[in-house]
C-alpha cells in the first residue's frame, strides 16, 4: 500500500512525494527538494508549525496519508546535537555539531575514549594469524544502516539529525580486504572528497606550523576544531614522555616515511660499539653541581608556592582541558616510533592515525631473526605496556612527535633467541651508528644566569664588586636554608 504527502515551499511551489510505511522522512525531504531543484542540506520539514523528525520512517511519524508539509529554510549555523554512540552494547555520550560527518563522529569518539577503535578494527583469519582483515563499521540510525564510504560521509544533518538527541548504534561486518588495503582505500577516498577544500586546508597547515606545540597539520579524516562539548576523561593515561636519548638521533629524511611497505622500518641503528655508556665518559668538576644563592632563592619560591592554597579545577574547566587535548591529539597525523631491542640495536617506524598495536607487533616480527618468540613493548617512564590488540597507537597511548619503546622478552622466550642477534641479517646489514652530539663540559645553568665551570674564564670584576670567599658563600647558604645546627 502506497500513499503520498504534499510538500509546499515558501514560494508556494508544491511537490507530491510517494511514501510507504518504510519510507524515511529524510528521503521525502530529498525527493521534494530534487523536484524543486533545491539543495536538501539547506531545508527541513514542518507539520502544523512543528519540526518533523527526519530520522524515522513514515509509519512512526504520526503523519497521515496526504499530509501537507512545509519546506522551510534551515539555520545556516550548525546546531549542537547530543550523540549517544552505542558500540557493541557500550555507550558513549558527546555533544557534537550537526554538520559533522558520520565518519568524523566516530573518529571524534575514538580520539577521546580510551581504547575505542571503530574505523580501523581488524581480526586475524584462518591459519595465517599474521594477516589482519578489516571489519567495516555499520552505523544504524533508527533502523537505517549506513555502511558504504559514501554513506559515512553524510553529515548528521543530511541523515535527518539537526537537533535534540539521538542514538547511533555501531556494529561491524567482516570484509575480504586486508587492513592495509582498506586503510589505503579509505585514505584515497577521503583525499578525493576533500580536494575542493585543499586551499583552505593548506592555510590551516601554515597556522598550525606556527603554533608552539609543534604538532602536525590536522589529519585528513580527523575531527576538525569543532565546537564540541567533550566530557573529561579523568582515567585517561597521561601523555608518554619521549626519552632523552631519542633526541640524539638525527631525524630521518622525509622520503623515508613514504616507504612502499609500511612494515619495513625507515631507519635501523646498530648497537653501541663501546660497552661503556656515553654519559659516563663526560667529566664535570664538582663545583658545577654546587648550589648558588639563585638556586636557594628559586627553591624558596617553590616552597612558598606549594604552601599556598589552590582552587581545584571545576568540571567545566576539566572538560575544556580534555576537549583541548583531544583536539590537539586529533591534529597528529604521524608519529615516529623508535623501538630499542634487547641487544641494544633499534629501528624506527612511522605510525599514522590508522595503525594499531597489532600493526607494530607485525612490523617488528618482520625484522626479527626469531619471529615466533614472544615479546612485549613497554613505554618508559610510566612503564605502560602496549598489548597486541586492535587499539590505535596514537589515540590510545597519546603518542606524539617521536616516541621510544623498549622491547622485552617474555619469560617463555627461548635462551637461544636471547643470546643471538635480534635482527635478521638482511635488516642488520642496513644498520647505521647512532650519532651522539658532543656536550660542552664545564658549564652549568642556574636559575637565572649561566655559572662558569672551573675551565671557564671569569669576567673581570668591576671596581665596586668584591670577590666572594667560597667558604663564606657556603656558610651563608647553609644559614639561609636552615641547615646549620640549632
Amino acid at each position: 500500500m502506497s500513499a503520498h504527502v504534499e510538500v509546499v515551499s515558501t514560494d508556494f511551489r508544491r511537490a507530491k512525494v510517494k511514501v510507504s510505511p518504510g519510507t524515511y522522512l529524510v528521503d521525502v525531504l530529498g525527493e521534494a527538494c530534487k523536484k524543486m531543484n533545491l539543495k536538501s542540506d539547506n531545508y527541513e520539514l514542518k507539520h502544523k508549525q512543528k519540526l518533523v523528525d527526519l530520522t524515522g520512517p513514515f509509519r512512526t511519524s504520526g503523519l497521515s496519508p496526504g499530509a501537507k508539509l512545509e519546506l522551510v529554510q534551515k539555520s545556516k549555523s550548525a546546531s549542537v546535537v547530543s550523540i549517544a554512540l552505542d558500540v557493541n552494547g557500550q555507550r558513549y555520550i558527546k555533544k557534537l555539531p550537526s554538520d559533522m560527518t558520520l565518519w568524523k563522529v566516530m573518529r571524534q569518539f575514538e580520539s577521546t575514549e580510551k581504547g575505542l577503535n571503530i574505523t580501523a578494527k581488524s581480526v586475524p583469519r584462518g591459519t595465517n594469524s599474521g594477516q589482519l582483515y578489516f571489519e567495516a563499521p555499520v552505523v544504524n540510525i533508527m533502523g537505517r544502516e549506513y555502511s558504504a564510504l559514501e554513506d559515512l560521509q553524510k553529515t548528521l544533518s543530511q541523515c535527518g539529525i539537526s537537533s535534540g538527541s539521538i542514538v547511533l548504534r555501531v556494529t561491524f561486518k567482516s570484509t575480504d580486504q586486508t587492513l592495509f588495503d582498506a586503510m589505503q582505500e579509505i585514505g584515497r577516498y577521503l583525499n578525493d572528497g576533500e580536494q575542493e577544500q585543499q586551499p583552505k586546508a593548506e592555510e590551516n597547515t601554515v597556522q598550525v606550523a606556527e603554533e608552539p606545540q609543534g604538532d602536525d597539520a590536522p589529519a585528513e579524516n580527523a575531527p576538525e576544531a569543532e565546537p564540541a562539548i567533550t566530557e573529561a576523561q579523568p582515567g585517561a593515561p597521561a601523555e608518554s614522555s619521549t626519552a632523552p636519548d631519542l633526541m640524539d638521533v638525527d631525524e630521518p629524511p622525509a622520503e623515508a616515511s613514504a616507504a612502499a611497505d609500511p612494515l619495513q622500518p625507515t631507519d635501523v641503528f646498530s648497537a653501541p660499539s663501546s660497552s661503556v655508556p656515553a654519559a659516563t665518559r663526560t667529566r664535570e668538576d664538582d663545583s658545577v653541581y654546587e648550589p648558588t644563592i639563585a638556586h636557594a632563592q628559586l627553591r624558596q619560591q617553590q616552597l612558598l608556592k606549594r604552601a599556598q592554597n589552590t582552587r581545584l579545577k571545576s568540571d567545566d574547566e576539566l572538560a575544556a582541558i580534555a576537549a583541548q587535548e583531544a583536539t590537539r591529539l586529533a591534529k597528529i597525523t604521524r608519529v615516529e616510533v623508535k623501538v630499542r631491542f634487547p641487544d641494544q640495536t633499534s629501528a624506527v617506524w612511522v605510525v599514522t592515525t590508522h595503525e594499531n598495536a597489532s600493526f607494530l607487533y607485525q612490523a617488528i616480527r618482520s625484522v626479527m631473526a626469531h619471529p615466533t618468540q614472544p615479546f612485549k613493548l613497554i613505554i618508559p617512564g610510566p612503564k605502560t605496556t602496549i598489548q597486541e590488540s586492535d587499539k590505535r597507537l596514537i589515540a590510545t597511548y597519546r603518542l606524539k612527535g617521536r616516541e621510544l619503546m623498549h622491547l622485552v622478552w617474555e619469560d617463555s622466550a627461548s635462551p637461544a633467541a636471547r643470546k643471538e642477534p635480534f635482527l635478521k641479517g638482511s635488516v642488520a646489514s642496513k644498520a647505521k651508528e647512532v650519532v651522539v652530539p658532543e656536550v660542552p663540559e664545564g658549564v652549568s645553568y642556574g636559575a637565572d644566569e649561566p655559572v662558569a665551570g672551573p675551565s671557564s674564564k671569569k669576567p673581570a670584576n668591576s671596581g665596586k664588586e668584591k670577590s666572594l670567599d667560597p667558604e663564606a658563600v657556603k656558610k651563608k647558604l647553609s644559614k639561609f636554608l636552615g641547615l646549620g645546627k640549632k
